[in-house]
């Protein structure tokens, strides 16, 4: 699942190999501050002059709302259980609920000096981080891009990101839409899933659940934008935000059993998106899967394990 530098990661985490029928929980109860705090001092990956690297868990904010458990909450404690003798402020982050690398700086001058590498990276057409995603379906061509514009829409009680595939002059200059870019790749296929690389070339809240979708592949674990893919004779479509509420995912009965999930069990499925890769002034640096991912990966017969 893409290599490091030598002596960049502290900790590999664990890659699988357990039997083929065993099945992580994925219903446990949310932890707790102290919880989560040994969990992230457990899950660094990176750790040189003021930059430090996490491994984040799916689910986790990275600010969270008011009385929330996030991530910036708990960096005081974090730093204090680590030993750092100065604050910690985040560089680059996946969403919510994607999980893997964030990027931690105690140095403001250094924060800025990768911020300025990230956004030059991204104009010479390169591409900073990469992401792993399962989806299901496969996409139709082995690689490409998913460009459209994106923008927050209101649908009852709640606001949604939805597609705009031809946004207008106005609306980009008043930045109401803003167009979005992603390159893919497919690392891999089975069973009617596959492993996609993913480089955002851009960012927008959801991009690339919404850009998996437009592919009619969602993400697995995507319990808020699967359900506009619908299905007719197994042939996959796009349906309108207004008639696809959000629900939980729908799997099919054999995949359902590959991953050993009951109906029950789905909605604790975490979405099946990793910050797998960031790309720094000195190279690159790596994290794993979270146990979840690879449980899948191994299930399904996807490339990225390690077998024992």
């Amino acid at each position: 699942m893409g290599g490091t530098r030598a002596g960049q990661v502290a900790g590999e985490g664990p890659t699988g190999g357990s039997h083929p029928r065993s099945t992580p929980r994925r219903s446990r109860r949310p932890l707790g501050p102290e919880g989560t705090l040994g969990l992230l001092e457990a899950s660094v990956v990176h750790r040189e002059g003021a930059l430090l690297a996490l491994n984040k868990p799916p689910g986790l904010p990275i600010l969270g709302s008011s009385g929330e458990l996030s991530l910036t909450a708990l960096l005081p404690a974090l730093r204090q259980r680590l030993g750092l003798p100065a604050e910690l402020h985040v560089v680059k982050a996946p969403p919510r609920e994607c999980s893997g690398l964030v990027l931690l700086s105690a140095c403001h001058r250094a924060t800025e000096q990768l911020q300025q590498f990230f956004t030059g990276a991204r104009r010479r057409g390169q591409f900073p981080a990469t992401y792993h995603a399962v989806t299901v379906g496969v996409p139709a061509e082995a690689e490409g891009e998913i460009r459209v514009g994106l923008r927050w829409q209101q649908q009852g009680d709640t606001t949604a990101v939805v597609p705009v595939p031809v946004p207008g002059r106005r609306s980009l200059a008043r930045k109401e839409v803003k167009s979005t870019l992603t390159y893919y790749r497919v690392l891999g296929t089975a069973r009617g899933c596959a492993l996609l690389q993913l480089q955002p070339k851009t960012a927008f809240p959801e991009q690339l659940p919404v850009h998996l979708m437009l592919l009619l592949c969602p993400a697995l674990g995507d319990h808020k934008h699967s359900s506009r893919v619908g299905r007719v004779l197994g042939v996959p479509f796009l349906l309108p935000p207004e008639a696809a509420p959000t629900r939980t995912q729908v799997l099919d009965e054999e995949l359902l059993r590959r991953l050993g999930l009951s109906p029950r069990q789905l909605r604790h499925l975490p979405l099946h998106i990793h910050l797998q890769q960031l790309v720094l002034p000195q190279g690159p640096l790596c994290a794993p899967p979270p146990p979840p991912f690879l449980h899948t990966l191994r299930q399904l017969g996807l490339p990225g394990h390690q077998e024992p």
